[in-house]
Parts: C-alpha cells; sequence; structure tokens
C-alpha cells in the first residue's frame, strides 16, 4: 500500500481535502504542506518507529502532523489536552515517547509535563515553520532520496506504509473505569474501519464528513484518516458548538456527522423546529447507549440518526446500524462491520453478556502493558467489557459497560434502562445512574440528575414517575441534582467519578452507607415542587 495521502493528492489533486475556519485546501496543498512539515521534522531526528506525542487543539496543523508523522513512518501520540500535566506525563513515560509536538494554548501544561523527563524533546508549533502557512517548497522530504543516500544504514527499511501491519499510533483509551491504556493501532486496523464503514453507509460523490469531536479521541483521528481513503472532504471545527454544527448542516453541505448523546441533544435544542436539511443524510450516534427517549426525539423530527459502537482498540466502528434499519430497529447499534466478528458471551438463563469481538480492525496489543494485553486477549477473542445481547435477527444492543452493571439482591439492574425513563421525564435534561453501596441489598441505584432551566423537581415525585415504568428494584434510592455532570473529552460521562464521589459523601471508614433520603435540588430551577 503506497504513502495514502500521496496516492490521493496524485488521483484527486484539486479536489477540496479540509475546511477549517475560513480556509481550505485542495487534496495537491495539504501534499505539499505535508511534504514540507515532514522534512521539518525528518530534520529534528523524528525517523520510522519514533513515538511523536502530539498536545494540540483540533487544527489544520494538527491534520497536517498527523499525515506528516505518516509519511516519515513514525508513530503518533495524540495526548488529551484535558488532562493534568502528572497525567500526560505519566503517558509520556508509559509509551517512551521520544518527542512532544504542543502548541499555544497548551505550552504551559507541556512544559510541567515534561521537565523530568530528560530523554523526551519538546517542540513547539511555532518552532515547525510553515505549519499554518503555504510551504516553502526547497524544503521538501523526499524518502527515496534519503534511502539511496543511507543505503547502508537502512538496507532494510521499508516504505512505512508498505506494510499494512506497522504501527500508525497509540491512543490511550477513556479510562471511564479506570487507568487508561494505550491502544496500538496498524495502519491495516485503520483501513479495514474505513472499509467496513463505507460498506455500511456507502460512499457517496458529494460526501462532507463534519468533524467537530477532539483529534486526540479515535472518532475524530478516524475520520481524518477515512477522508484520505475516500477522498471526500472535511470540515474540521476548534471545538464541539451546537450553533455551529447546525450552520455546518446549512452552510456547508454537510452529509455525515459523529457526535455522541449529549452533543445531539444540544444540536436539536439549538436548531428548534428548523427541518434538518437533505443534504445531510447519516449522524452516526456512539459513546454509549443511546437514550430512547432522544431516538424518538429524532425519529418524530426524521432526523437521519443511526446508532453505531465503537471501541479505540478497534479504530472506532465496532458496528453500526445502517440507515435503512433506523426506524425498524430503534435503539440497536446494528451488525458488526465486514472484517468484524461479534459474540455474546453469556450463560443460558441470560441472553444478555459480555460483547466479544475479533478481526481486522481490532488492535493486536496494549502498548507496554503484557499483562492489559492477555486479559483483554482470551480465546481468540477481545474481551470489550461491555455487556450487551443480540436479538433473533443479530442485530447488537449495547446496555453498559460490565463495571456499570448494579447488583441489588441478586437482581441485574442497567443504569440504562433507568436512565431511559428519567430521560423522558420533562423536567429531566439528562440523567446518569450508579451503583452504591447498600447494607441490606449490596448495592442500590442512584441517579444523578440535571434539570431543565426553570424546571423544577424533586426526589418524590421522580420516585412515583419511576414506579409507574419499572420494578421495584429498579426504583433509584437516591436523587442527586446536580448542575452538570463529568465528562471525558469525548462526551463520554464518567460514572466512576460519580460513584467515587458518592463513596466519599456516604460511606464511613468501615465500608458501611450512611445516609437518609433527600431531594437535593438543581440550584439553577427557579423553585422546588
Amino acid at each position: 500500500m503506497q504513502d495514502w495521502l500521496a496516492q490521493r493528492a496524485m488521483r484527486s489533486p484539486e479536489r477540496v481535502a479540509l475546511f477549517f475556519r475560513d480556509a481550505q485546501w485542495t487534496w495537491r496543498e495539504l501534499d505539499a504542506r505535508v511534504n514540507h512539515v515532514a522534512a521539518q521534522l525528518d530534520a529534528r531526528g523524528i525517523s520510522q518507529n519514533t513515538r511523536v506525542a502530539v498536545l494540540m487543539q483540533n487544527s489544520d496543523a494538527y491534520v497536517v502532523l498527523v499525515h506528516a508523522l505518516a509519511r516519515i513512518g513514525a508513530v503518533l501520540v495524540p495526548i488529551n489536552t484535558r488532562l493534568t500535566a502528572n497525567e500526560i506525563e505519566w503517558q509520556l513515560n508509559h509509551v517512551h515517547a521520544r518527542f512532544l509536538i504542543y502548541d499555544n494554548a497548551n505550552s504551559a501544561t507541556a512544559a510541567q509535563a515534561t521537565q523530568s523527563i530528560s530523554e523526551l524533546r519538546p517542540i513547539s508549533l511555532d518552532e515547525l515553520q510553515s505549519l499554518t502557512f503555504p510551504p516553502n517548497t526547497k524544503q521538501s522530504f523526499n524518502r527515496k532520496s534519503k534511502i539511496e543516500n543511507r543505503k547502508s544504514e537502512i538496507s532494510n527499511l521499508q516504505s512505512p506504509v508498505s506494510n499494512l501491519d506497522s504501527p500508525h499510533a497509540i491512543l490511550f483509551t477513556s479510562g471511564t473505569t479506570g487507568k487508561s491504556k494505550g491502544a496500538m493501532l496498524t495502519y491495516a486496523n485503520h483501513w479495514w474501519n474505513a472499509m467496513g464503514s463505507a460498506l455500511n453507509l456507502g460512499l457517496h460523490d458529494d460526501d462532507v464528513w463534519l468533524l467537530c469531536m477532539p483529534l486526540f479521541h479515535i472518532g475524530g483521528l478516524a475520520i481524518v484518516l477515512r477522508s484520505v481513503i475516500y477522498g471526500n472532504p472535511v470540515v474540521l471545527h476548534e471545538a464541539f458548538d451546537a450553533g455551529a454544527v447546525n450552520r455546518a448542516f446549512d452552510e456547508q453541505r454537510v452529509t455525515i456527522v459523529s457526535l455522541v448523546s449529549t452533543m445531539l441533544r444540544r444540536v436539536l435544542d439549538a436548531r428548534g423546529e428548523k427541518p434538518f436539511p437533505e443534504t445531510l443524510r447519516a449522524i452516526l450516534l456512539g459513546g454509549g447507549p443511546a437514550p430512547k427517549d432522544l431516538l424518538e426525539r429524532c425519529a418524530e423530527k426524521n432526523v437521519p440518526v443511526v446508532q453505531t459502537y465503537g471501541l479505540t482498540e478497534a479504530a472506532s466502528q465496532v458496528a453500526t446500524l445502517a440507515p435503512s434499519d433506523a426506524l425498524r430497529k430503534l435503539g440497536s447499534a446494528g451488525k458488526p462491520l465486514f472484517g468484524v466478528e461479534l459474540k455474546i458471551e453469556h450463560d443460558a438463563r441470560d441472553k444478555v453478556g459480555e460483547i466479544l469481538i475479533r478481526g481486522a480492525t481490532v488492535m493486536q496489543e496494549y502498548a507496554e502493558d503484557a499483562q492489559a494485553t492477555q486479559r483483554a486477549f482470551r480465546g481468540g477473542w477481545f474481551h470489550t467489557g461491555d455487556l450487551g445481547y443480540l436479538d433473533d435477527e443479530g442485530y447488537l444492543y449495547v446496555l453498559a459497560r460490565r463495571n456499570d452493571l448494579i447488583v441489588s439482591g441478586g437482581e441485574n439492574i442497567y443504569p440504562a434502562e433507568i436512565e431511559n425513563v428519567l430521560n423522558a421525564h420533562p423536567a429531566i435534561l439528562e440523567a446518569v445512574v450508579i451503583g452504591a453501596q447498600d447494607a441490606e441489598w449490596g448495592q442500590t441505584p442512584v441517579a444523578y440528575c440535571v434539570v431543565r432551566e426553570k424546571i423544577s423537581a424533586n426526589a418524590d415525585e421522580l420516585k412515583m414517575y419511576c414506579a409507574e415504568k419499572l420494578a421495584r428494584y429498579k426504583i433509584p434510592s437516591e436523587f442527586v441534582f446536580v448542575e452538570n455532570l463529568p465528562r471525558n473529552a469525548s462526551g463520554k460521562i464518567l460514572r466512576r467519578e460519580l460513584a467515587e464521589q458518592w463513596t466519599r459523601m456516604n460511606v464511613d471508614e468501615r465500608g458501611i452507607t450512611n445516609y437518609k433520603t433527600r431531594a437535593r435540588i438543581n440550584p439553577e430551577a427557579n423553585n422546588s415542587a
């Protein structure tokens, strides 16, 4: 396989590759910028298999770096810009990164994170000239000439993408259930994920993909790589903004976008009653089980939502609902993509179990973590840690993370079931349910709720509402009203943080829960019922 960007620039030189802010670049222009930056990276000692961390906000410069590092054969290590300096330092040390490229917005954090790592060299974006300006064509990267000049040193060196099993990137998992791990993804993982997605969603000549997720997340990075494989342009946003997303739908003829539930809610709220343009053909909804009320709201408004289930370890999508099944299989994540096998590991009494996958999109290992790799790969399958089931037609329904399952008095309780009920209440903007320790039942569900502005709610009211729709043991024993919910950079709710917070506030040093039922009112509400 040839250099993907070079091949795309050869095939579609004058087609637009990237929109960012008020500028745009063709594939030919992007390829030239990448070639120039690759030369600068090479001159600084970055070479094949060098692990290079990138701590930057979404920008055209970030896209250039993704392709430039691939051209050299270096391994990209995207770093979450929301992490603390200590967390970043741990990740850099863990994967033995040798360079850290950062922008001005993250310069202080980069300096703090790297001050104690003597073997790592930080490089500011300002040092890499022409990342944001037209390239100086006199300085360019030419792998062929370098190979000719150093045959004795690199006689066994292959082109970085001639071997699809070569490492492309190490992406750290979201860490929603514990310490994050570095998933080692190859070019083959990205290639087959792009192929599987295209076979499911189809490829249209006029496709434009809106990228408003962070590039350090697999959901963002995958879009950049798919665009060069497919040849479609990307509209890149610096960060998520519901108004900007709606304007992109209306003004830039966006056809596909990837969102998580919180993003989609905000887009719908910001849009009001204005219909979505016919050019928008798919909103991929991922990041966890989709709330039923949100899917029903989209169905009522004819919003083209297709649920997807994906993992960092599988280079993004694992299963995605086909657009033709969006209404017939509301709530399903669809069937596995081509190249992916999926099964549910469960006992004979219950069709719900852990989701297991294998195939060409699945990583081979966690970087520098043989124990975590061994735990994840058992019996030839990757154990996702997610719970779900397959219906009679083989469609996947994702229920929860295994660690989120609540076992109360021997009964299994899936948080998503309770959340779906609460999210349908007119006063609730968003709800998340965790399992709290309970001396009598082992665990009991506790609901954290964000109340809509100017609307009141209290615990007694919500308990009565749940009692109409849920079995008694599923009704939350406590309702905690908060202004917002903790999330990671990709928008996933950090249930672990809520569980830890609950334990600190309500469990004594003996491990005994000590609380009384109480209604905590959202301070944004004008009054309480």
